[in-house]
């Protein structure tokens, strides 16, 4: 978990990264030689914009790949400019935005047989789920329950946003938990 000045100092850095790309259209990249451990060590987080409760963006990566403050950095900037889902965010909106943070523990592979096997070993409200067939792959984060509290739904949800058909098998799924920050 992390403290509040960390989380403090995380949104600072979100917020300076969507701020800077308002007027370069880049992300900014912090320096990270003078930062505590905590902030510098290898992570996968996503980045949540909603503007009036509403999402306005989300975007991340499942797998660790940077130090935590640069992930936040480019993933604020690309939730705020590169969601496909959503124009980009506008000088107007911008002081409107309510961010969250979610730092992601590394997937682990489910071993199933079947769906109904899958769900059964999901943590509903506490779990992310990855699934993947072919090259088709599509990922909740845990924060998903709130709005898709049963199972199926969950499951059923994941697999459109996966661009998979009702009775498309899941050939593979890893699970993960996450921190969650809210400004």
């Amino acid at each position: 978990m992390l403290s509040s000045e960390d989380q403090s100092f995380l949104f600072a850095t979100a917020r300076q990264s969507i701020e800077y790309g308002l007027s370069s259209r880049k992300a900014l990249l912090p320096a990270t030689r003078e930062l505590a451990n905590n902030l510098t060590a290898i992570r996968a987080t996503f980045v949540t914009l909603k503007l009036r409760r509403n999402l306005r963006g989300c975007i991340g990566t499942t797998r660790a790949i940077e130090p935590l403050v640069v992930s936040v950095a480019n993933n604020a900037f690309s939730a705020a400019f590169r969601d496909p889902r959503f124009d980009p965010l506008d000088r107007t909106e911008y002081p409107q935005i309510r961010l969250g943070i979610s730092i992601l523990t590394e997937p682990e592979p489910i071993d199933f047989t079947s769906e109904t096997d899958l769900l059964k070993q999901l943590v509903a409200g506490v779990d992310g789920l990855i699934i993947e067939r072919e090259e088709l792959k599509a990922t909740f984060l845990p924060s998903v329950w709130e709005s898709l509290q049963n199972p199926e739904d969950f499951l059923s949800q994941l697999k459109h946003k996966a661009c998979l058909a009702p009775g498309q098998p899941i050939e593979k799924a890893w699970r993960y938990r996450s921190e969650y920050y809210e400004e």
